[in-house]
């Protein structure tokens, strides 16, 4: 008889009449479809063991992860031009307590000097998780507490420290996920590897140098960017041009003493500063008039003996995602723009920002510069810094490039508006220079899908696809390299910023992923 008695709950069944044939292939199927259900068990798009080893990775190491992070932040890991990394005690401490807490955890440590690799598990193939434990610089005055602190208390639910989303808690993040695959002893094909750069925020030669020699793992993946999987990168780069006009002595008319602001190249600064020499009542009242136009900046305006200092106050931010922040050189050089300023160098450099970089974040006045990619998005651009120099006043435009042009085209385009710029306002720029990163991207990385998997899964998530960020991470350098948080989609990301964070909820979230994600991914 073909009957398929289905059983319910209880003692309840269905009968199902089916013809002869779909009998024999439900037959022939259903051995099947129970010998790979019961091989692979899976909960919601991942492997039974990957949920279940990431909820004990959390209910077990939640509170260890967190102080793991307070460990890290406490070194001021920031690059010095005075003081080589292998003698500079801020590292030496660092990785001092990275050796310490591999030890405790029972991994493997290496120390190769730029580079720290932690290490889990046995096998020819191996997983890179690539991330970096150095930082940009903080100013301590903008923070409640020292940002080489971990904060807690100021905001609760927050994480507050520089590193903590950039990239010590990351960090911290896969230390306890490799502890709890050890502690589970889930099996893993493939070894897995944790990266540790130390001069991913200045000087990526060493890295280079380290992947020469160095056996590469065949799957990679940064903790350095954002979340679902970054398949796609825009390339830094940077427009410099240097004034040096006439001296200041000469003028006796309104001109500007010195303008300048930010602290580096890759943060959209969040105050600037100029002082102007022999201004008059009517001036001082066009420049407040103009400020009070813009309403997401704040000015501090100080008068006497001829001269007024303006200060300008915005959102500092990564200067790869500008729309989230509010630029204070940008928008100082804008309350300024009601007068025609004398070409010195700090004269000089307003007018060009005014007439070239102005407060928008697409670069629509660098002559025909701007573009866009369907999937990559617009080139960025944000001036990060102005500095004096002893070859004059030096401000920086940082670039996010996409594909949709060559490097030779964009340099061309670029050269062209500088040139033509200089021959309408009669200024002569003491110098210029163009630096053009390459875009990045790997549309067929093997690891992709599962990573989806995992995001969708433990966010809810299902529509999430592979995106394109403005950030630039080592993931460059690998083969097959993608990144996987630890910053949401959406939200801003805080690092480099002068608020740097992570929520108590996105740390738990992330040990959860990071779980799933290096167990999914070593038994591919």
């Amino acid at each position: 008889m073909n009957w398929w008695v289905m059983p319910l709950a209880g003692d309840v069944q269905w009968h199902f009449y089916l013809p002869g044939v779909l009998m024999k292939l439900r037959n022939a199927l259903l051995p099947l479809f129970l010998s790979a259900t019961l091989s692979a068990p899976v909960v919601a798009g991942v492997s039974s063991q990957a949920q279940e080893t990431s909820d004990y990775a959390v209910e077990k190491y939640e509170e260890a992860m967190t102080e793991t992070l307070a460990s890290l932040v406490r070194f001021e890991t920031v690059a010095r031009e005075d003081l080589p990394l292998e003698r500079n005690p801020e590292f030496k401490g660092f990785k001092d307590t990275l050796q310490d807490k591999a030890r405790e955890l029972g991994l493997e440590y290496q120390d190769f000097g730029h580079v720290v690799v932690i290490a889990l598990g046995e096998g020819a193939e191996k997983v890179g998780i690539v991330t970096h434990g150095d930082v940009q610089p903080a100013n301590p005055a903008k923070w409640q507490k020292s940002p080489f602190m971990l904060d807690a208390e100021s905001e609760p639910g927050k994480l507050i420290a520089r590193g903590s989303e950039d990239d010590k808690g990351p960090i911290a993040t896969a230390l306890y996920a490799m502890k709890a695959i050890k502690d589970q002893a889930v099996p893993m094909k493939r070894r897995v590897e944790l990266l540790i750069y130390l001069a991913e925020e200045s000087d990526w030669e060493p890295l280079k140098e380290f992947l020469k020699t160095y056996p590469i793992p065949a799957y990679n993946i940064t903790i350095d960017a954002n979340y679902p999987v970054v398949t796609a990168e825009k390339g830094w780069s940077e427009v410099q041009v240097t004034t040096a006009g006439v001296l200041a002595a000469n003028f006796d008319k309104p001109y500007i003493k010195s303008f300048s602001g930010g602290y580096f190249r890759s943060q959209v600064p969040d105050e600037a500063r100029a002082l102007l020499g022999n201004v008059n009542a009517e001036l001082v009242s066009a420049i407040r008039a103009r400020a009070a136009q813009n309403k997401l900046v704040s000015y501090e305006f100080k008068s006497g003996n001829g001269s007024l200092e303006v200060v300008a106050r915005g959102v500092a931010t990564h200067s790869s995602e500008p729309e989230h922040g509010v630029n204070a050189i940008a928008y100082l050089a804008d309350a300024l723009s009601v007068y025609d300023w004398p070409a010195n160098d700090a004269g000089a450099t307003v007018r060009y920002l005014n007439d070239l970089v102005g407060t928008g974040v697409l670069a629509e006045k660098f002559g025909s510069i701007a573009y866009r990619d369907a999937f990559m998005g617009p080139m960025t651009a944000a001036v990060t810094m102005v500095k004096e120099t002893e070859s004059g006043l030096i401000s920086h435009l940082n670039l996010r490039r996409p594909t949709g042009k060559t490097a030779p085209q964009l340099e061309k385009e670029i050269d062209s508006t500088l040139a033509e710029w200089q021959e309408l306002s009669g200024i002569t720029l003491a110098d210029t220079k163009v630096i053009l990163g390459n875009p990045y991207r790997v549309d067929d990385a093997p690891h992709v899908k599962p990573l989806l998997e995992v995001f969708r899964h433990f966010t809810g998530m299902e529509k999430a696809e592979p995106v394109a960020i403005g950030g630039s991470t080592n993931a460059k350098l690998l083969p097959n390299a993608v990144s996987f948080g630890p910053s949401m989609p959406g939200v801003a990301y805080s690092g480099h910023s002068e608020h740097e964070f992570i929520t108590v909820e996105q740390f738990r979230l992330n040990l959860k992923m990071y779980t799933a994600m290096m167990i999914e991914v070593a038994n591919l």
